[in-house]
């Protein structure tokens, strides 16, 4: 319906025609304790050149663009090719909806059809679906497909799980009967404790494992999916970098049987937390619990070949009690651009940024490290995060550098991990320069 303004002669017309004197009238139903009885506490009317220099104020306000950034902890700043944004921002798929009539939207399948294949090439698994939320909703989702596909009611997370996924998996559970129990880590390696591995046992549903966790250690994630496996437990894999696909090998070859990932990493920007995108991909036996959307490849009478939704067993296509997810949609733009991106840079170009990230962040680790009372917290591999242990309190490190060196250096971990209060997560992307770096290790050190 278009909003059509009406004059002062109309509007008249209009409150006669119902036999009322004033728009007033409309109202009179409601109590005149309960009335406002002033005008609202807004702007006079701005011409359009003044609301654009009005938004251009706002925009300034954001210092964070002027700072050179060593944040991650689940958004990382990449580069994203101009082609990414030029083409989601086309009206056939800026404004597409859901893909219910697969006769009118065929294209809007077959990319999401695409981004599916993309997603199982990466992850090494069989089949993937349409998209989730975001990284922690996917997790949360996998808890409980872990949950029908086992019939078992406990899953063990490992501490180095990202804490803020572990709050969204503890929200969609706490009202159900699948319990969460967790696992510790090693202080030498950051990586999963070995000795707690005993907690896993004939009522386990899942083993859950991010990797490269949230310290950014690397995890031996096959022999993880044998001691899961030895129980009837399932390996849930969770990645918060997908940037790391392009190097290490996939979980599916690890063993994992469901695969959790944020896809921010694809083209996407940070923006300030979301709209993200969550990848969920799992072995074939599965796939008839697996969330959200499946798009898949159906053939007419006369061999030609269509994409369609199948096996999209959400609570809008079925009873409530019977559907495998209350996600209702999938995050479909976001997925559009992850998928332009994966496909810009192919296979060869996602492995030279996954590389330049580790390079990058081994530089910056290596500098570090060598500053008198630096030290790195875990000797474990990672990828382009690690933990730096400081001398002096990591929140008060990391406003001398955000104050007096324009530098974002990390994310203090004493926010997440209370008994480290000398640690801050450090991390180094294909968008940091030389420079940058040498600058972070220069500000340390007068830090």
């Amino acid at each position: 319906m278009r909003y059509i303004p009406n004059s002062p002669e109309e509007r008249q017309e209009m409150l006669k025609e119902i036999g009322l004197s004033s728009a007033d009238e409309l109202f009179r139903s409601i109590p005149n304790d309960v009335l406002l009885n002033r005008k609202l506490d807004v702007t006079e009317p701005l011409a359009e050149n003044e609301v654009i220099g009005f938004m251009e104020s706002l925009a300034d306000e954001n210092t964070a663009s002027r700072k050179t950034s060593f944040l991650g902890a689940g958004v990382y700043s990449h580069f994203s090719p101009t082609v990414v944004d030029h083409l989601i921002q086309r009206s056939e798929f800026f404004t597409s909806y859901t893909p219910y009539q697969p006769e009118v939207t065929q294209g809007t399948l077959q990319y999401i059809f695409e981004f599916q294949t993309l997603v199982c090439q990466l992850t090494g698994m069989d089949v993937a679906n349409a998209s989730m939320y975001d990284g922690s909703t996917s997790m949360a989702e996998a808890f409980l497909m872990a949950q029908r596909v086992t019939r078992r009611d406990k899953v063990l997370v490992a501490e180095t799980v990202h804490p803020e996924y572990l709050q969204v998996a503890k929200t969609y559970t706490q009202h159900g009967d699948l319990k969460l129990d967790t696992i510790g880590f090693e202080e030498d390696s950051g990586r999963v404790s070995v000795s707690e591995l005993d907690k896993l046992d004939e009522e386990t549903a899942a083993l859950v494992i991010q990797s490269p966790n949230f310290f950014g250690c690397i995890e031996e994630l096959n022999d993880l999916a044998d001691k899961a496996h030895e129980v009837g437990a399932l390996l849930i894999v969770v990645v918060t970098e997908a940037i790391s696909f392009g190097l290490l090998k996939t979980p599916g070859d690890c063993g994992a049987d469901i695969v959790v990932a944020e896809g921010q990493s694809f083209g996407i920007p940070m923006s300030f937390g979301g709209p993200h995108v969550g990848l969920f991909a799992c072995k074939q036996k599965y796939v008839r619990n697996m969330p959200g959307r499946l798009a898949g490849v159906a053939y007419d009478k006369n061999g030609n070949r269509g994409f369609v939704l199948t096996l999209a067993t959400r609570e809008q296509h079925i009873r409530r009690e019977k559907a495998t997810s209350n996600i209702c949609t999938n995050q479909g733009l976001i997925a559009l651009a992850a998928t332009i991106y994966m496909e810009t840079l192919g296979k060869k170009g996602l492995q030279e940024v996954a590389i330049q990230n580790a390079q990058k962040a081994a530089y910056a680790a290596n500098n570090i490290s060598g500053i008198d009372g630096y030290s790195l917290a875990f000797d474990s591999p990672n990828f382009n995060e690690f933990v730096v242990s400081a001398p002096v309190p990591a929140d008060e490190l990391l406003a001398r550098l955000r104050n007096g060196h324009d530098i974002l250096g990390g994310i203090a971990l004493s926010k997440y991990y209370a008994d480290r209060p000398n640690d801050l997560l450090v991390c180094a992307t294909e968008t940091n320069t030389k420079e940058q770096i040498d600058s972070l290790v220069a500000a340390l050190k007068k830090a």
